[in-house]
């Protein structure tokens, strides 16, 4: 696949001024602006837009329709020091990403399964960055400034306030929320908002669930669970019955109560 240089660097086009290595793959119609280097092995699929001063190195996917804006370098061997650009590891990218400037995804290691994944539909703003073996599933945010350290694993619809540090192996459950400024060092479970350094949980994420049409049954039901995890001082069996009946009847209940059930290092009150 090729695209056609232009010397304007108009819609569709590759600015003159723009490197590309010729083991490339640039889907036609991409459109790279000003001065971007992009390396052997990286594929850039269809509809994207690489803006100017942009460094892509490979091996590495992006699928199609993401925005990549200035400054950002995404493929670039890990911060880890056992890291060597001849190793076989990569960064894989799906489709419809804003991901904007300064931000850098690296990627993943021989430690892991030598992978760094970037679902479909995330929004990460300037300067955050997304270390070695992490996972973003789909229709996250990650405001200014927010940090994954290694082989983190954030899942859909999570919403990471601005500077928002996240501690190597943790997970983040679906529909959660962190304050800015946050720092979180455990699991974080789906629904919960937490906030602190280090953060801890503060109740759900109402508004948030709120917005993607959950119902008032489905709100009760997290809350109960989030009462009986959080604040009713129950063992991990005794959570487990508590949330038996509840878990049965709701998909929502039995997510949290998985989670909880498979983390070892749960958040804390």
């Amino acid at each position: 696949m090729s695209a056609e240089r232009n010397g304007g660097g108009g819609q569709g086009g590759i600015h003159p001024t723009a490197v590309i290595d010729p083991a490339a793959e640039i889907h036609a119609g991409v459109e790279i602006g000003p001065y971007t280097v992009i390396g052997a092995g990286v594929v850039v699929g269809e509809g994207c837009w690489i803006g100017p001063h942009v460094v892509l190195q490979g091996p590495m996917t992006l699928g199609k329709r993401n925005r990549v804006f200035q400054f950002a370098s995404l493929g670039e061997i890990s911060q880890d020091k056992s890291a060597r650009r001849e190793d076989p590891t990569r960064v894989e990218i799906g489709d419809d990403n804003t991901i904007r400037e300064y931000v850098t995804i690296q990627r993943g290691t021989l430690k892991d399964q030598g992978v760094t994944r970037i679902g479909n539909d995330n929004w990460v703003m300037a300067y955050s960055h997304i270390a070695h073996d992490c996972r973003i599933d789909d229709h996250t945010v990650m405001a200014n400034g927010s940090t994954l350290a290694g082989h983190v694993h954030i899942e859909d619809y999570v919403v990471l306030g601005g500077a928002t540090l996240i501690h190597q192996y943790c997970r983040v459950g679906a529909h959660s929320f962190s304050a800015g400024g946050s720092g979180i060092t455990r699991d974080v479970p789906p629904f919960v908002v937490v906030q602190g350094n280090p953060a801890a949980p503060r109740g759900i994420n109402i508004e948030g669930i709120r917005r993607r049409s959950f119902t008032a049954d489905d709100i009760s039901d997290i809350k109960h669970a989030y009462r009986t995890v959080f604040l009713a001082g129950l063992r991990i069996d005794e959570i487990r019955a508590e949330l038996a009946e509840p878990a049965a009847r709701s998909a929502h209940v039995r997510r949290m109560l998985e989670f909880v059930e498979s983390s070892k290092r749960l958040i804390q009150k």
